[in-house]
């Protein structure tokens, strides 16, 4: 059909299929690779501020002179504001712009790093912490949608798998890295350095991303919902404070009406989602990402494996510090083998999956239950006396397991949906991880602390074992579910991304 007679038919006469246009290639930003450092430098650093607060709490309490239930707090409010702040940060990447929300977040999570390091009282310290979550919750969720649309389907395992080793390096740098910082003690700063070496690498990566990062958003996103904002805010809040704040202070009643308020909140917040996209609105979540199989499997493997990995960490830590009797540093490096198996096998783990697809996110999970397995055998035998050459091979197991399984799982979930939902998506899975690890430290802390007043500390570390035996079965069983074809994760060389369902 020519123009002309495409301009005389009459109106809704379809072109013949030979004449219907062709959807452009999208084009890639060449400096995507040399920018690739610069977002995963988001991920370490939210990661790390995690954790290694946990090394550092009895040298903040003695130098702030805190109370145990104001440490806590110290403690939590990077947690809470951070899981609180998620989807709405990804969602207002969509509008605004992934580039422009990814150097605000790091900006003010520099300047709230910079306020934790310098903090003259506790109050100051928690206020710090909380600003520091708000920036987390900025930055994190670009970066997995700047991964999403920012690499072609063929590249995206690769650039998947440098994600997923940051996020081993991440996690357990915050056991590490805290552990030495504490032993140099820098200036005589003592603790104060864990957060004032964010500062400058914070700087570093604002300039870098003007420099180097592309732009980008959602086409079809051009509002932002406000009574979601608040409805979804304000219910993870609900759920998340008593989660970090019920143990250390013996679930009193306000925990479970926290825990009713935030499901009410979070309800109501469905329910006002599915009723704006009937209406034609513009939701913060579009409730149409839950039809993609790949996508809900893989947030319940994300919530059974995450729940483990913080949940692990904490007590081992209690256990190498209170009973073995550690000190920090000496604590720390135990954890490095884990770090160090994470990273190798996120960045073999692309090469597995080109071959065995979905089969290696179920192999990695076996691996880390066999790990699992190996520490409870270790604590058993060893009890008190466990050195970090009995520790090292376990670790080790468990390190390889997640490091297949964290960055594979991450790319299922997000290439499983539209590239213009990449924002949503990211916030979602993001969220999960977060609200994972809290539920993993609160509800295995709990049992463990609980072991440990009545029954000792190997019981104890028995018993937080046998839970996260629970959490990585149930890991295991999820990703028996998942789509089971050969490229099931990485999204075959020329598919758009979202073409898996």
């Amino acid at each position: 059909m020519t123009m002309t007679e495409r301009l005389l038919a009459p109106a809704g006469t379809p072109s013949p299929p030979e004449a219907q246009p062709q959807e452009s290639e999208p084009t890639y930003d060449p400096r995507r690779w040399r920018s690739l450092p610069i977002v995963l430098s988001a991920t370490f650093m939210s990661l790390f501020d995690v954790f290694v607060v946990n090394v550092a709490a009895p040298s903040v309490q003695h130098d702030l002179h805190a109370s145990s239930a104001t440490l806590e707090l110290i403690v939590a409010a990077y947690s809470f504001t951070y899981a609180a702040g998620l989807v709405t940060g990804a969602r207002l990447g969509d509008l605004v712009g992934r580039r422009r929300m990814f150097v605000v977040g790091l900006g003010l999570f520099a300047a709230a790093s910079f306020l934790c390091g310098t903090a003259p009282t506790s109050a100051a310290l928690i206020a710090g912490r909380l600003a520091q979550g708000l920036g987390a919750a900025a930055m994190v969720p670009q970066v997995l949608a700047m991964l999403t649309v920012g690499f072609p389907p063929a590249e995206r395992p690769r650039a998947f798998s440098l994600f997923g080793a940051t996020v081993g390096l991440g996690t357990v740098s915050g056991q590490v890295l805290g552990g030495v910082l504490l032993h140099l003690n820098i200036l005589g700063l003592g603790w104060r350095p864990i957060f004032l070496v964010n500062v400058p690498i914070g700087i570093a990566a604002i300039v870098a991303a003007y420099r180097l990062l592309p732009e980008s958003r959602a086409r079809s996103a051009d509002r932002l919902d406000p009574l979601g904002v608040v409805l979804l805010s304000t219910g993870i809040g609900a759920i998340t404070a008593p989660l970090v704040l019920g143990r250390s202070q013996h679930w009193p009643v306000w925990t479970w009406a926290s825990f009713l308020a935030g499901a009410l909140l979070v309800t109501t917040f469905l329910w006002w989602e599915r009723r704006l996209g009937e209406q034609g609105g513009h939701p913060l979540l579009p409730l149409g990402l839950f039809r993609h199989r790949a996508f809900n499997v893989g947030l319940l493997v994300n919530l059974g494996f995450f729940s483990f990995f913080g949940s692990v960490l904490l007590t081992l830590t209690v256990f190498l510090q209170e009973g073995v009797h550690d000190s920090p540093l000496t604590a720390g490096l135990t954890f490095a083998p884990l770090g160090v198996a994470f990273a190798a096998s996120s960045l073999a783990g692309r090469r597995l999956q080109a071959r065995w697809g979905t089969n290696v996110i179920t192999a990695g999970t076996a691996i880390a239950l066999l790990g699992i397995i190996g520490l409870t055998l270790v604590v058993s035998e060893a009890g008190l006396s466990a050195s970090a050459i009995e520790l090292s091979p376990v670790l080790v197991l468990i390190g390889i397991g997640s490091g297949l399984v964290v960055p594979l799982i991450v790319a299922g979930v997000l290439q499983s949906v539209p590239g213009t939902s990449a924002g949503a998506a990211s916030g979602v899975l993001t969220t999960t991880q977060q609200f994972s690890i809290t539920l993993g430290i609160s509800a295995v802390g709990t049992l463990f602390f609980a072991r440990l007043a009545s029954a000792g500390m190997v019981a104890a570390m028995q018993a937080g074992l046998l839970a996260d035996l629970g959490l990585v079965g149930l890991a295991l069983v999820m990703t028996l579910l998942l789509p089971r074809p050969p490229a099931a994760v990485g999204v075959p060389q020329g598919a758009p991304a979202g073409a898996e369902s």
